[in-house]
């Protein structure tokens, strides 16, 4: 079925990005229902199994039913790619009962339906045990995901970005369209704006189950499958020879614009290593560094791309 978010005037300039915390969280309880739709997430959920004990899985496998569909209360639109999972909480604590019952209800079934004080402190459980050691490196990739969104648009357009969200997804004229996989189908105005948020914890694209939600796209992210990956960073052998492996192997990839966080993920380092080569990099004029939002953005410089295609690549 289809959801269609109709853009005309402001709302088409007002689309924008952010990353919730709690949508990550929330959505990563599809995981436990059914893991083989989620291989790159195998080695989470086996570490994951080893602090089931000490959670109220009762609580949890209650927000979450075998279509794999979560309730839309525990899902609000975040605001920012700066959201904090507190701010987020507290939202979902001041939602009204009756939401909270009709959203529980919407996952069918004799399920126990938990009180929302327990949904909250079972997920505060979960966050602390399994998420927060991680949060870094998710971080890192959503943030990273929403600058090439925001680089796709100066650069192809709204049309070509919507189009690379998710094969479910495209721009006709004024008209965002989602294919989603549950029995839903409405036609609603984006009057307050649509948010787009990466998510790491989704096979495609989905969006609130009810109209009266506000319009919101939840999409998989790009660099998903490197998150449990450690990979060495590719880098020509005359060039390491030069440099050093690190240093060459991040003047290689830095052909597009990386954070030092995003950096220290494909590592698996801390960010303190990874900026003492940047640092090193752009004191030798090979990078160049910006400000974008709350992170710092390094790129080659002419030098840099200079040096990097005059050695050869002989690995």
């Amino acid at each position: 079925m289809v959801v269609r978010y109709e853009l005309a005037g402001r709302d088409l300039a007002g689309v924008r990005f952010a990353v919730s915390p709690l949508n990550e969280l929330v959505l990563s309880l599809h995981a436990w229902r059914d893991p083989g739709r989620y291989p790159v997430h195998l080695p989470w959920i086996r570490r994951l199994r080893e602090q089931q004990h000490r959670l109220d899985t009762t609580a949890l496998n209650a927000l979450v039913n075998d279509d794999l569909w979560t309730p839309d209360f525990l899902t609000p639109r975040p605001r920012s790619p700066l959201t904090r999972l507190e701010d987020e909480l507290a939202i979902v604590a001041s939602t009204p009962p009756g939401i909270v019952h009709r959203d529980l209800e919407v996952l069918g079934g004799r399920r126990q339906k938990p009180k929302l004080g327990r949904v909250l402190e079972a997920l505060t459980g979960y966050w602390d045990l399994c998420f927060a050691p991680h949060w870094p490196r998710m971080r890192a990739i959503l943030e990273a995901d929403v600058t090439f969104r925001g680089r796709e648009i100066a650069q192809r357009g709204l049309a070509a970005m919507f189009t690379g969200l998710a094969g479910r997804v495209r721009l006709d004229g004024d008209v965002v369209e989602v294919h989603v996989r549950s029995d839903v189908h409405y036609t609603r105005p984006a009057r307050d704006a649509l948010t787009l948020v990466p998510s790491l914890w989704t096979s495609s694209a989905s969006a609130p189950i009810l109209p009266d939600e506000p319009p919101m796209i939840i999409y998989l992210a790009r660099g998903c499958g490197t998150l449990w990956e450690s990979p060495p960073l590719p880098a020509p052998r005359a060039l390491a020879g030069i440099l050093g492996s690190h240093r060459a192997g991040l003047l290689h990839v830095l052909a597009e614009p990386a954070s030092s966080t995003e950096l220290a993920v494909r590592l698996d380092v801390t960010t303190t290593a990874v900026n003492q080569h940047l640092r090193a990099l752009r004191a030798a004029g090979l990078l160049v560094s910006a400000r974008h939002g709350r992170s710092v953005l390094y790129r080659r410089t002419d030098l840099g791309d200079r040096l990097c295609g005059a050695a050869p690549d002989d690995q």
